[in-house]
């Protein structure tokens, strides 16, 4: 073997050397970004993934409501999911989903357990009634929609509303949605939405409530 021959066999040798050493270099730089990457990417499907389930729970929340106004849900209360009673301010969290208004989203036989289902609580206030029905003299309606899973866990559900933002998946013992919202009464023959409401809002009882241009 002459000594051109050694030379060009000592110089490809080396040549070979260098790319294993920078292929190993790249992996490894590769490895490194997608560690640093991988959880932003995680916490980005994470807060889509809760962002679609405050959409659903806001929708389950009109839906409840409207069903309210036009008097499809019925008391007394507790029954079919028609709001309880509570003249806390803020209402006080639901401790069991029995007397809960269901939204089974995934139509299981077992009805609503799964975290793709929710539970609506719903709360009435009115400190003119006396009675056990609320649609005499219409009422302020709060709405809380919870994940039903977060009722399997045994913990106890709160009241403060979970932020999107920064929740990721989210705390499945706090609402999605809350809502507030005037409900007018449902059974006063001929009367209006709109003549009930003005009614409860320039009502005795309700000193300084808001006086609506419609109502004047």
């Amino acid at each position: 073997m002459t000594k051109r021959q050694q030379q060009q066999n000592l110089s490809q040798s080396r040549d070979g050397g260098y790319t294993i050493i920078e292929s190993l270099v790249a992996m490894i730089v590769v490895s490194v970004l997608m560690i640093a990457i991988a959880p932003v990417m995680a916490f980005s499907v994470a807060t889509r993934v809760q962002a679609r389930r405050v959409e659903l729970a806001s929708q389950a929340a009109t839906a409840y409501i409207n069903a309210l106004r036009v008097g499809a849900i019925k008391p007394p209360t507790g029954t079919s999911g028609f709001p309880a009673q509570d003249s806390s301010d803020p209402p006080l969290a639901p401790t069991a989903s029995n007397n809960l208004y269901c939204v089974d989203l995934d139509k299981e036989t077992t009805g609503c357990v799964s975290n793709k289902d929710f539970f609506v609580q719903g709360v009435w206030r009115n400190p003119a009634n006396t009675t056990n029905d609320p649609t005499t003299t219409g009422y302020e309606l709060t709405v809380r929609v919870y994940r039903a899973d977060g009722f399997a866990t045994g913990r106890p559900m709160i009241i403060q509303q979970q932020s999107v933002a920064n929740s990721a998946l989210g705390n499945p013992q706090a609402p999605l949605v809350v809502m507030k919202t005037q409900i007018p009464p449902t059974t006063q023959g001929a009367v209006s939405p709109r003549q009930a409401l003005c009614s409860q809002l320039n009502s005795p009882s309700n000193p300084g409530g808001v006086k609506n241009s419609l109502c004047r």
